[in-house]
């Protein structure tokens, strides 16, 4: 049975009303929200389950705001997350002895990037490792060296993140460039006489250990769903995936077909179909294991 809602918030009926709505629900005390979740988890209970994804509306709202750089509408971006958070919500197990929301926030990332990843064109078949973490990275290192209300980056700027993030400066100045003059500011007045700003309206996502913790679970998790995913590859769609899609300097479509003795559109055919195969394997191991993304 998959979770639903009675509910009718909806982000795209205007973003300043969603988020005066969802601030109406309360937090949950740990005691409630381990009890919601096992009339959940042992009766499906639909009520229990309402309850528990509404109390935490404003953590999506807090994460998606995180992504509002990408140029894409922040209703939608919210919409995604909300997704994510039912996922998480089907799947938690309160006697891990963790917190939903210290939970929830990977399902509602994971649901979020996907969306993000679909919606680019720029983040596409085909790009590096290294232009991925460029492109979910940006905007929090220019927050660390104090450039993030800047439109165009200065030299040593730019020079620092490419350093960082192991791309190249034409990268960096390119993907600054196609995500500067989208972003929402937090501080934006709200309320009907302005006297709160976006921040006010947000759940606190501190991190704790709890946190830390569940990340280092969620990161291992997924490199030994990908290491169990390539070994269901044969050995020749193992080798050119992880060369063009796996290393940071991938090899291009040349210099395999001269290694295989085969066209470069071979070459290509062998790739794409080896990363569907993949795709679909990891998929399969994560809605084994529960995992987001499953």
């Amino acid at each position: 049975m998959a979770v639903s809602t009675s509910i009718t918030l909806s982000p795209e009926q205007g973003l300043s009303r969603y988020l005066t709505e969802i601030r109406k629900f309360p937090m949950l005390p740990k005691e409630e929200e381990f009890m919601l979740a096992k009339r959940w988890q042992e009766h499906e209970d639909a009520e229990a389950a309402e309850k528990m994804v509404t109390s935490h509306l404003r953590l999506v709202a807090k994460i998606a705001m995180g992504y509002r750089g990408y140029g894409l509408p922040i209703a939608e971006v919210i919409s995604e997350g909300n997704v994510g958070l039912m996922q998480s919500v089907k799947k938690f197990d309160p006697d891990k002895g963790f917190r939903l929301a210290t939970y929830a926030m990977w399902w509602i990332r994971a649901s979020i990037q996907e969306y993000i990843l679909r919606s680019w064109s720029l983040v596409k078949l085909g790009t590096t490792a290294a232009q991925k973490k460029l492109f979910f990275n940006l905007r929090r290192i220019k927050g660390e060296i104090n450039a993030i209300e800047q439109g165009d980056l200065r030299p040593e700027q730019v020079t620092e993140i490419a350093t960082r993030l192991n791309v190249t400066e034409k990268e960096v100045i390119s993907m600054n460039g196609r995500m500067s003059g989208s972003d929402a500011s937090l501080n934006v007045p709200m309320g009907q006489d302005g006297d709160m700003e976006w921040m006010d309206w947000l759940a606190d996502e501190e991190p704790n250990q709890a946190a830390e913790f569940a990340q280092k679970q969620e990161y291992d998790a997924r490199m030994d769903l990908l290491t169990n995913a390539m070994a269901e590859l044969n050995e020749r769609e193992q080798h050119i995936l992880t060369e063009r899609r796996l290393n940071d300097e991938p090899k291009t479509l040349e210099q395999l077909s001269e290694v295989y003795d085969v066209s470069r559109e071979r070459i290509r055919q062998i790739e794409v179909r080896a990363f569907e195969k993949l795709q679909k394997s990891m998929k399969r191991m994560a809605k084994e294991q529960g995992l987001p993304g499953a």
